[in-house]
């Protein structure tokens, strides 16, 4: 009897632990998958394609052609009330539009500095191009990220790791 009891009592250790071996293969696998999401989370956050038409048609826009995702930002031609159709920016976050031929209310320094005081370091290449400042930097954390940055107000709209 002491021979079925220990066999029994192994066995069913054999399997407990074959299950708490399963059972931690499980985080690893839902750790894989939260970092995915996590890397998608960024973009989640960003406005839906028809949100973005709509701040485009708030902003005064009539007509909208070409409208994609690319390097952070979402890119138009848009045709204003004087049918003129202009290259334009938005910002995936706030919906903000950007016309490309519009000046800059900040200068290259007072870019940097903001994004200096903002915890960005090594700040350089910063350059106005089609609406919206552009910088290479570190960010807080250390990494190399390239910005796009607001003319106005000098706040970050897009930013990609480098």
């Amino acid at each position: 009897m002491e021979k079925h009891v220990l066999s029994a009592a192994l066995a069913t250790s054999l399997l407990c632990a074959g299950g708490m071996a399963f059972a931690q293969n499980a985080p690893v696998q839902a750790t894989q998958t939260t970092t995915t999401t996590t890397t998608v989370e960024t973009s989640s956050n960003a406005l839906t394609e028809d949100q973005i038409k709509t701040d485009i048609g708030n902003a005064g826009y009539k007509e909208v052609k070409g409208l994609e995702f690319k390097n952070g930002v979402w890119m138009a031609k848009a045709r204003g009330g004087n049918d003129n159709w202009v290259r334009i920016r938005i910002g995936p976050i706030t919906g903000k539009v950007y016309q490309a031929d519009a000046p800059s209310r900040l200068n290259q320094d007072e870019i940097k500095a903001k994004l200096t005081a903002a915890g960005y370091q090594n700040v350089h290449d910063v350059e106005f191009d089609d609406g919206l400042w552009s910088a290479d930097a570190k960010s807080p954390q250390g990494d190399d990220v390239d910005l796009l940055v607001d003319p106005d107000d000098g706040s970050v709209v897009a930013s990609q790791h480098d």
